[in-house]
């Protein structure tokens, strides 16, 4: 028997306030549903079927009174039974996408409103699921998703990563723990290589699929040169370069756990000996360096996110310009530098005069060959370009 996970409940937009909503937008924000004394007492999380007060009925819904985006669509139909057959169509739905895209069970498999299942993002390393639930209502179905991806893919260990700060805006607490499974090695394979991958102390899920295209494309270019992975997490830029044909490559981090795992995969797949790792401030290194006259065939600039909220905007742009200077100034001539950004609140136009600006401080010349996102396993909803939050550029430094 198909077990119903939620009932539905019926909230309504206020008069006037359904423009957004009309147009098929997934979100619902607090300040257009009429937040009546029993809408306000429904508990986060909660499944409703939202109408605006034409009677226009606009499908089944997230719903969490105390979010500023208080409602996100699931289904166009009102009466969708939100169960366990559901969610499998819905996470089958997304694998099947994700089957046809790549050879490996190694990518996003669920990257949230662009996949019909807003707040969840899962990433997959083979046996391994790193699942991340990031609204009240993902949260209340996480005992059911972990049902269903047993269903679908077997895996042997399933860890929560629940741990990012936008938890908090739907009233959850940030917590890493176990759901399935016991800790074991874990490993995410790309372009031939294996990078271990601590899903429990990692950053973020573990890994940044986000990047793969990227990383293919400058490790073609750092073939037979020197190249710089400055902010390099567990070093997929540099090892890429390295297993590409790169003749030295530096790995830059704060994090001494990121590089012993970056050079413990160095080792387990034969470039240790072109791959040294260096911890500092990343800032202050780059500084340092460009002061000390270092020059690289290849720079890479791949910060955390310098915006966390929306006022943080103007200093994080300052930031990259900063960034994309002392970056562009250790790139030999002829050389080639990547920078990105994945801060959802700088915009691609923003992010790009920050960083032309700063190449320009350097007096250099420069070609832009490519400029771009995240990788297909991140597809992006048509109607939330915000969410749209890696972007990236290849220069061509004369």
């Amino acid at each position: 028997m198909v077990r119903r996970l939620m009932s539905h409940t019926l909230i309504r937009l206020l008069p006037g306030r359904d423009r957004r909503v009309k147009s098929g937008h997934p979100w619902a924000f607090s300040n257009e549903i009429a937040m009546t004394p029993a809408a306000k007492a429904l508990p986060p999380g909660a499944v409703v079927r939202l109408e605006g007060d034409d009677g226009q009925r606009h499908g089944t819904w997230l719903f969490n009174p105390h979010s500023l985006i208080a409602a996100r669509r699931l289904d166009r139909d009102p009466e969708a039974p939100v169960d366990v057959a559901w969610l499998r169509a819905r996470l089958g739905a997304a694998l099947a996408l994700r089957e046809r895209l790549f050879d490996a069970p190694h990518y996003r498999l669920v990257h949230a409103e662009a996949d019909g299942l807003p707040g969840l993002v899962i990433d997959r390393y083979g046996d391994a699921l790193a699942l991340q639930a990031n609204t009240a209502g993902m949260e209340t179905l996480t005992p059911a998703l972990i049902e269903v991806l047993q269903g679908l893919v077997g895996p042997r260990l399933i860890v929560a990563r629940n741990d990012a700060s936008v938890r908090s805006l739907e009233g959850l607490p940030q917590e890493t723990r176990l759901l399935l499974g016991e800790p074991g090695p874990v490993h995410a394979e790309e372009g031939g290589l294996r990078f271990t991958v601590d899903l429990l102390g990692g950053q973020k899920t573990g890994w940044f699929f986000d990047q793969r295209e990227h990383r293919a494309r400058v490790a073609r270019l750092a073939t037979g040169g020197t190249m710089l992975d400055a902010f390099c997490h567990t070093g997929g830029f540099g090892l890429s370069a390295a297993a590409a044909g790169a003749a030295q490559v530096t790995l830059l981090d704060r994090s001494a756990h990121a590089l012993d795992l970056a050079m413990a995969s160095a080792a387990e797949n034969g470039l240790a000996n072109r791959v040294t790792a260096e911890r500092g401030e990343a800032m202050e290194a780059l500084e340092r360096m460009g002061q000390s006259g270092a020059r690289f065939d290849m720079v890479v600039a791949d910060p955390p996110a310098f915006a966390k909220t929306r006022k943080d905007q103007p200093a994080a742009l300052r930031a990259y310009g900063k960034l994309a200077r002392m970056a562009a100034t250790l790139v030999a001539p002829g050389g080639f530098l990547f920078i990105a950004s994945c801060s959802h609140h700088v915009a691609p136009g923003e992010f790009a005069d920050a960083v032309i600006w700063g190449i320009g401080r350097t007096r250099r010349e420069g070609r832009l060959l490519f400029q771009g996102g995240a990788g297909p396993d991140h597809p992006v909803h048509p109607l939330l370009p915000e969410s749209a939050y890696l972007k990236a550029m290849l220069f061509h430094l004369a």
